[in-house]
């Protein structure tokens, strides 16, 4: 989704070194299991001792340098590698926090929970809930069609006493540009015209989600900034 499909990982002196979405500016570092794969279709077929290990390997010896944040997205659930991670970033504790992302539905909702109960019972902080895919906006007419309900995500966060940061309608011309920048070479017609690095960020800019996506990220660093 960031434009950096097919780059390789390098071994430096230092450690690995990350991909970087913005090129050369080197603002937005990236690493994924994804990265090290042979092919893009390949399965990941680890137990969790191997999982465990590479979650340490992405923590420490990956060469991030100076960051202001770093973001982890996880899976879903309550897995052996949420635990991992927890015990691999124990001594900066204190500084960790989670946001909660959930579709409307009930089903997802269950699974959000289990989330929530998680964090609570390692006493890590949850910033807010992100309802995602509330609802689908018509490109044609404007149209707001409630294909996977709406409002569940922003109901559990008023039962649960924790900030509700927004819902997210399907964007149909967010999922279309994301979808070009992670195409795959021999799929795409000209590779000048597929969005890289910061310049997805510019087209980004002039979609329709662009303003909700800032609204979170004011209130993600208005609960953010007073921590540091």
């Amino acid at each position: 989704m960031l434009g950096v499909d097919g780059h390789g990982v390098h071994q430096s002196s230092d450690g690995w070194v990350p991909v970087y979405a913005d090129g050369s500016a080197a603002r937005l570092a990236c690493m994924s299991v994804g990265f090290l794969l042979k092919k893009k279709s390949d399965s990941v077929v680890w137990r969790g001792p191997k999982k465990n290990a590479m979650i340490r390997q992405f923590l420490s010896d990956v060469r991030w340098g100076e960051l202001d944040y770093l973001v982890i997205d996880t899976p879903p659930g309550t897995s052996d590698e949420h635990l991992s991670l927890l015990e691999h970033m124990a001594p900066v504790h204190d500084r960790l926090s989670a946001v909660i992302v959930t579709t409307p539905q009930a089903v997802a909702l269950m699974d959000a929970m289990k989330c929530l109960s998680f964090t609570r019972t390692v006493n890590l902080p949850v910033i807010g809930i992100v309802e995602n895919m509330s609802g689908y906006v018509c490109p044609c007419c404007g149209e707001v069609s409630n294909v996977f309900s709406t409002g569940g995500g922003e109901e559990m966060a008023r039962k649960e006493g924790v900030p509700f940061l927004g819902a997210f309608p399907v964007d149909t011309e967010l999922v279309e540009l994301l979808d070009a920048a992670e195409a795959p070479a021999e799929e795409a017609a000209d590779l000048s015209e597929r969005p890289r690095g910061f310049e997805l960020l510019n087209r980004y800019q002039k979609t329709s989600s662009a303003k909700l996506f800032r609204d979170l990220v004011d209130k993600l660093l208005a609960a953010l900034l007073p921590a540091l």
